[in-house]
């Protein structure tokens, strides 16, 4: 049994399907899809900071004294299909998604007994969200369910006094956030909880360790959770399951711990934002980049969308999606279950990252440009006469190549035709028995 210590929850093996899996889609999504104007901290920006644009974008769009509350019943959800969205995360080829129950703000996706009317069976939707999700995801895919969570809320009352008390008073997370937790673990039984926000207060304000060593031993998910590292104040990137570190967290050299990169499609924003130019939308090229660098590096790629009010998965995040699937079909064998190898990138030639199937014994050089000379020059790989064999993912024939000694390897590609190229985007090379 795992005690209430980080040196104890820390000592817990992290479930192998999680660095099997590499690729999550992560959802941003409740009231600050409503205004669906700047960012996802709207409100702190509006209130607290009271930031220029956002004053403006409320002094014209709505009338004098509408306050954020007046947001939730027009987060309506009525496009809303569970089994849609399933479908296209589905496509998407990710092994996990990961949901906001509650952000910052503090409204919850399930009615939540913790959460009187601020929540989106007593307000909006008048629906559970977090359970038509988790049902359809569960019946349609072979996807793990996660639940992401705020610990703090920006505007509670109870928050707000245990911060004036320099978190000395615990009214807040033991009647509010604690509960809250134990309630989705034991509803929904997520298999990944992702924590977030921890206001400046440690982690012993928060009772993390208390609610991590019950997860652990005697929740109905104890074997397969797993959980991040954002449980306090001091403890990201020290203490919990995979680290996050920081936002877009995408280091480019191998960790010692497992890690995740939580990014997203759009550059600017978590939540869905109205007046988003496809500028601000990262390119498919830019999303296998990100994933090819993260992947070889030891890490998961989270590639975050925001939906709309209404429901909706916006048609430029939908293609996003199935376009990482469409290449996801071609190079899986690279990415899912693998290893990072001996060397992640390559040191001659940019723009080529390595991964390594243990269980076929093979070495992937995922290389994101084509060269114009039809020849790929790799310095990191030491070839084998007579042994070595290369293979272009979604090509039948063998490659020719020449091997460099200490230098490396050069590798004749076919000369293809656009149309009939295996994928788009970045290809793999699966080269076994080398050095």
């Amino acid at each position: 049994r795992y005690e209430p210590t980080w040196g104890s929850l820390d000592a817990r093996p992290l479930p192998a399907w999680f660095d099997e899996a590499k690729f999550g889609v992560f959802i941003h999504w409740g009231v600050f899809s409503v205004p669906s104007f700047g960012s996802e901290w709207f409100w702190w920006y509006w209130q607290k900071e009271k930031r220029e644009s956002y004053v403006k974008f409320m002094d014209t769009n709505y009338p004098p004294g509408f306050s954020y509350e007046d947001f939730g019943p027009l987060f309506t959800a009525e496009f809303f299909d569970a089994n849609q969205w399933a479908d296209i995360l589905k496509a998407s080829g990710a092994k996990y998604v990961v949901l906001t129950s509650k952000h910052h703000e503090g409204f919850t996706l399930w009615g939540s007994k913790y959460s009187w009317n601020w929540n989106a069976v007593d307000v909006g939707p008048k629906r559970d969200l977090v359970a038509e999700l988790a049902a359809s995801v569960r019946n349609r895919t072979d996807l793990h369910f996660g639940l992401y969570h705020s610990l703090f809320e920006w505007f509670n009352p109870l928050f707000l006094e245990d911060a004036t008390n320099a978190f000395k008073t615990r009214k807040f997370p033991t009647s509010k956030s604690l509960p809250e937790l134990y309630e989705i673990v034991t509803k929904y039984q997520p298999e990944i909880i992702w924590s977030d926000g921890d206001g400046n207060a440690p982690d012993t304000y928060w009772n993390s360790t208390g609610f991590l060593a019950w997860l652990y031993n005697d929740s109905p998910v104890r074997d397969t959770v797993v959980t991040n590292d954002r449980w306090g104040a001091g403890s990201i990137c020290a203490h919990g399951g995979f680290y996050t570190c920081s936002d877009r967290y995408n280091p480019g050299h191998l960790l010692p711990h497992k890690w995740e990169n939580c990014m997203t499609i759009d550059r600017r924003s978590w939540g869905y934002r109205r007046d988003a130019p496809l500028r601000d939308y990262l390119a498919i090229e830019d999303l296998v980049k990100q994933l090819a660098e993260t992947v070889s590096c030891g890490g998961n790629l989270l590639m975050n969308m925001g939906p709309t009010h209404d429901g909706r998965i916006a048609v430029v995040f939908e293609e996003r999606l199935r376009q990482v699937g469409a290449w996801l079909r071609v190079n899986g064998e690279a990415i899912y279950g693998t290893k990072p190898w001996r060397a992640q990138n390559d040191t001659g030639t940019p723009g080529v990252w390595y991964t390594f199937s243990p269980k076929e014994g093979k070495v992937n050089v995922i290389f994101l440009n084509w060269p114009v000379s039809g020849i790929l020059e790799l310095g990191e790989p030491r070839a084998k006469l007579g042994e070595t064999q290369v293979k272009l993912a979604g090509y039948k024939e063998l490659l020719k190549w020449v091997a460099l000694g200490e230098k490396g390897m050069v590798i004749a590609l076919p000369q293809l035709t656009p149309q009939q190229l295996p994928c788009q985007w970045g290809w793999t090379l699966q080269l076994t028995d080398v050095n």
